[in-house]
């Protein structure tokens, strides 16, 4: 037996013996997890992204000077005076945030039956708008056409007889949309769910000149339990008498809501919402993918409050639930999502998280 180094030839050359572990080997061709292996091949092949642009940031008002008041079933978010909106405008656009949605709570003394502080150019929206267009022009300005933050009795709408009048409010939201128009504001938010109300909106922001302003329709919005805390912020909450059923849709129907966005498509609306999100993200899909409009959905304030109070219980972690939640907004047809998140978000995705 011929020797080379001190040992025997035949020895070295025999075939080393197979790894146990290959004895249980699968024999697949393909194998998905090759491409989650690594963070910069999960990131290449990323099917859905979430950016600063697709957020839009609801800001609530308050009278006052400098006056900051939270909102107890909100953590985190705070009613604004219109000095406190400037700055958080500021901050938006420093975050590349492109737009926000401006939302008032009305003193009790101003509400009434009909809603007519909606109609006051100075009232309080109308006093923000023309502060932050004054400071930051760049900055996009959504302002909510309805008269829940207005009215004594915490409705969208007029009542006559104990019944939501609905061509009577239209011609009331109207002027409720001139006035924030003439304020300054780029788009139009009709969330009253009255019939006709888009076109009314359009036909009358289009004769008073004003065809450069935007409206972005709720178009399929819910009579949904998770609104509760958004009450709570515009003081609607301890005003409303009844419920709004007989204007927001039905939780338990789906192709309504396609009914109601072709209407409001077919009446002039140039971007349309989904209210509530997270819950009505089989809506969103269903939506964007009849219509390929440009469709928003609004992460509502019971969606916030729910992450917020479970990760402050450590019962998750609130910033991936966070980010996963928007995301799935995404995945579902969003072109952008309203959410008290907004800043968060944005300042985590400018960092690089």
């Amino acid at each position: 037996m011929a020797i080379k180094y001190g040992r025997p030839i035949e020895v070295r050359l025999e075939p080393a013996a197979p790894p146990a572990a290959a004895e249980s080997r699968l024999e697949l061709v393909h194998r998905p997890r090759r491409i989650r292996r690594a963070e910069w091949a999960r990131r290449m092949v990323r099917e859905t992204a979430l950016t600063a642009d697709d957020l839009i940031w609801p800001l609530f008002l308050v009278d006052g000077g400098k006056t900051r008041v939270p909102v107890p079933s909100m953590p985190g978010v705070e009613r604004l005076s219109v000095a406190e909106a400037v700055r958080e405008a500021e901050r938006a656009a420093r975050l590349h945030i492109p737009c926000i949605a401006l939302f008032p709570y009305t003193d009790p003394g101003l509400r009434d039956d009909t809603g007519s502080e909606a109609l006051n150019p100075e009232n309080l929206v109308c006093r923000a708008i023309r502060a932050i267009k004054r400071e930051v022009p760049q900055l996009g300005v959504l302002c909510d056409v309805a008269l829940d933050p207005y009215t004594s009795h915490g409705h969208d709408g007029l009542i006559r007889d104990s019944e939501i009048v609905n061509d009577e409010t239209v011609e009331v939201l109207v002027r409720q949309a001139l006035v924030e128009a003439e304020a300054g504001c780029d788009i139009i938010a009709p969330s009253d769910m009255m019939d006709g109300r888009v076109g009314a909106i359009r036909a009358g922001l289009d004769a008073a000149g004003r065809t450069d302003v935007s409206i972005m329709a709720y178009a399929a919005k819910y009579a949904s339990a998770f609104y509760g805390p958004f009450r709570d912020a515009v003081g609607s909450a301890t005003t409303l008498t009844g419920d709004k059923r007989t204007y927001q849709m039905d939780p338990g129907n789906s192709d309504e809501a396609l009914r109601e966005v072709e209407l409001d498509i077919a009446e002039g609306a140039d971007m349309i919402m989904v209210k509530p999100g997270m819950p009505y993200l089989d809506i969103l899909r269903r939506v964007t993918d009849t219509f390929g409009m440009p469709t928003f959905a609004y992460q509502v304030s019971g969606e916030y409050a729910m992450i917020m109070a479970a990760a402050q219980n450590g019962w998750l972690d609130g910033d991936k639930a966070m980010m996963e939640s928007l995301i799935a907004f995404k995945r579902a047809g969003a072109a952008g999502v309203l959410s008290y998140f907004a800043p968060r978000v944005a300042a985590k995705l400018q960092a690089g998280g």
